[in-house]
């Protein structure tokens, strides 16, 4: 019997289902952090701040079905919008397939396992701090350079 090629293989990111578009993010939680960008230059500079919302162990949202009442510039991708974001990572799955590139070997979709996004040091896991706990003029202090 010949195995089926995945969906993330055999289909173009706009004919995804949602539940198949939901399960390519990594879990990484690079999109939630916060950045801060050079009006002159519209350079994109990371910050090791993320959303008040993010779970810091799971790098995943506690407030993901509301997340745009409570946060409404939070990122949503979508096959639409996905060009709109030229700051993703170079890691992130959406950008990856975007670009013809197939996903990592530590993306949970092809290991199996969620944790191998953080086993691999590509998360954000123990790296970052609460937006909420600085203030945003002190921002500038907190731009990181270990984003790929």
């Amino acid at each position: 019997m010949i195995a089926e090629i995945p969906f993330w293989q055999r289909k173009r990111l706009d004919e995804m289902t949602a539940a198949e578009w939901e399960s390519l993010c990594d879990g990484c939680g690079k999109c939630c952090l916060a950045k801060l960008e050079d009006e002159d230059t519209g350079e994109v500079f990371y910050t090791d701040l993320v959303c008040r919302y993010m779970d810091q162990d799971t790098c995943g949202c506690t407030v993901y079905p509301e997340r745009l009442e409570k946060v409404p510039a939070c990122t949503v991708l979508t096959p639409d919008t996905l060009a709109d974001f030229h700051w993703l990572p170079y890691t992130c799955a959406y950008r990856r397939l975007a670009e013809g590139r197939p996903l990592a070997d530590w993306h949970p979709l092809r290991s199996g396992d969620p944790e191998t996004v953080h086993q691999a040091g590509v998360s954000v896991r123990h790296r970052v701090q609460s937006e909420a706990e600085v203030p945003e003029d002190d921002w500038e202090e907190h731009i990181i350079h270990w984003i790929i």
